[in-house]
């Protein structure tokens, strides 16, 4: 039977700060409970970019063409987004003890019935429960890491839950691409059962009862953002097909999310009884966090969404290579982690470490764009390496200092909105870089292919190349080619660029937030 939460609190549902250093929930055996929370949080992160190297798989087994088979992708991001602002409140409502024991509980059967989907349709469906299943893990796992920890520990917890959620993304591609080459893509999805089940054996046995309190439910707060976060889903990932704005489509789908997110803002800072409580919006720290989060996002997401392709096109890696070169960023954001825990611990100003990531993470963006198509492994290892430490120096501090200021019966609802401001700045950061990249490479080719002439090629006559035929048009082909490779690097050049400059306007912000309590 897992052990009861402390006793000391003056009345039921509220979550007085505990005596001195103390947790706010006792627990049995932490470093078990860890484990489980850890190994739970590990499935859900995996997913998010795991099945993305199945796709072309997925797509000739059930059936779909290249523009319907990206839902496989697009539904679970979206039920995610749409489930997870209602954390808090069903962690009051049921309980967030067992919440999150269905949560995990349903994210093994979703995975299970995805390996098993015959076609395009079952496949959604299934994914769209991943999703909903999936989006309580990380918040509560967050909240009940901090909770069952002393806030002098906490630190040294969020580094080790930051490890999964930073290294999860950097993971998945390799574990899915050595999965789909040496098994099956099914086994993108069946990975998860035997993680799962220890991490739901775990958390029965050991995590907390923690106690909640009854509260109205915001329907209306929560179809405007459920409206607002799905068109903006929506839009990103349909933007690109239809050609953006040129589409009405898409000037539907802006129309509906401005237009939900304005009415949701107005009725959050008006209704008796918002989604969210007010509080959460009144704390500095927590809120500039939050836009800390997007930016974390947008650099971290972006650029795995933007290397593996580069590695294998331009460069000619194979899957498990560009995981291998690929898998530095995740030491180097294992280490900084640890480091940034124990500077903390030691009384280091938190704002110092956020502010030396953000200028780490730049510099590495620096030296990528350094890059051309003359570049080694040594060039990609080096750079992901720096990056890591950076990303790592951001995550940790910042996770502490937003929630040191921050009631303990508001950090499930808080862990919600940084989860889903990440994943808000996964999504924006992906959808424009890569839409950047594709116009980049269209000018750059316009560009470079204007100096193809016989003056700048001296082995190859222009002129005089279409009396060759066949031999000719494969002369032009090859030039053609190697333009097309240039104006790729250059485009992904311009794109590096763009995120170092995101993370150089971060840094100034860093010291709008008070000091944390640590």
């Amino acid at each position: 039977m897992a052990s009861a939460a402390r006793p000391a609190s003056p009345a039921a549902g509220t979550a007085a700060p505990p005596p001195a250093d103390e947790p706010l929930l006792q627990v049995r055996n932490q470093p078990l409970l860890l484990v489980g929370i850890m190994a739970a949080s590990l499935i859900q992160v995996l997913d998010t970019t795991i099945a993305n190297v199945a796709i072309p798989h997925m797509q000739s087994a059930l059936g779909a063409n290249a523009e319907s088979v990206t839902w496989v992708l697009t539904s679970y991001i979206i039920a995610s987004a749409v489930a997870m602002p209602a954390t808090g409140w069903l962690g009051d409502r049921v309980g967030a003890r067992r919440l999150f024991i269905f949560s995990v509980a349903g994210f093994i059967i979703a995975s299970m019935m995805c390996g098993m989907a015959q076609n395009l349709g079952e496949m959604v469906l299934f994914r769209a429960m991943q999703g909903v299943t999936g989006a309580f893990i990380p918040p509560l796992s967050q909240s009940f890491m901090l909770d069952s920890s002393k806030p002098s520990r906490h630190p040294q917890v969020m580094a080790i839950w930051g490890l999964g959620i930073m290294i999860g993304p950097i993971l998945g591609p390799i574990l899915g691409g050595w999965l789909t080459e040496s098994a099956n893509w099914r086994w993108v999805f069946y990975v998860n059962l035997p993680v799962g089940i220890l991490a739901l054996a775990l958390l029965i046995t050991q995590l907390p009862h923690r106690e909640g309190k009854r509260r109205k439910f915001d329907l209306f707060g929560f179809v405007m953002l459920a409206v607002a976060l799905s068109s903006l889903q929506l839009l990103l990932d349909r933007g690109s097909q239809l050609d953006w704005f040129q589409s009405y489509e898409i000037w539907f789908y802006t129309f509906l999310m401005g237009s939900a997110a304005w009415i949701a803002i107005v009725h959050f800072t008006t209704a008796r009884e918002p989604l969210f409580d007010k509080a959460i919006f009144a704390d500095r720290n927590f809120v500039i966090a939050l836009l800390f989060m997007v930016v974390i996002g947008m650099v971290l997401f972006a650029n795995m969404a933007l290397l593996p392709p580069m590695l294998q096109r331009l460069f000619g890696y194979g899957v498990i290579d560009t995981g291998m070169v690929l898998m530095p960023r995740g030491v180097g954001v294992m280490l900084s982690m640890q480091l940034s825990g124990v500077l903390i611990r030691r009384g280091l100003d938190a704002r110092i470490v956020v502010a030396t990531g953000f200028a780490i993470a730049a510099y590495s963006q620096w030296m990528m764009a350094g890059w051309s198509l003359a570049a080694d492994e040594w060039h990609f290892i080096v750079t992901g390496l720096v990056q890591g430490l950076g990303l790592g120096l951001v995550f940790i501090p910042l996770n502490v200092t937003a929630f040191s200021t921050l009631p303990g019966h508001l950090r499930t609802d808080g862990s919600s909105l940084l989860n889903l401001l990440r994943s808000i700045g996964a999504s924006v950061g992906i959808s424009i870089t890569t839409v950047l990249l594709a116009r980049n490479i269209q000018t750059a080719h316009t560009d470079l292919g204007s100096h193809v002439t016989s003056a700048t090629i001296d082995a190859i006559d222009l002129s005089t190349v279409d009396r060759y035929q066949p031999l000719g048009q494969t002369v032009l082909s090859m030039v053609d080619l190697e333009v097309n490779r240039q104006a790729a690097m250059i485009a992904y050049i311009d794109d590096f660029y763009l995120m170092m400059w995101l993370a150089l306007a971060a840094i100034p912000m860093v010291f709008l937030m008070r000091k944390g309590r640590t």
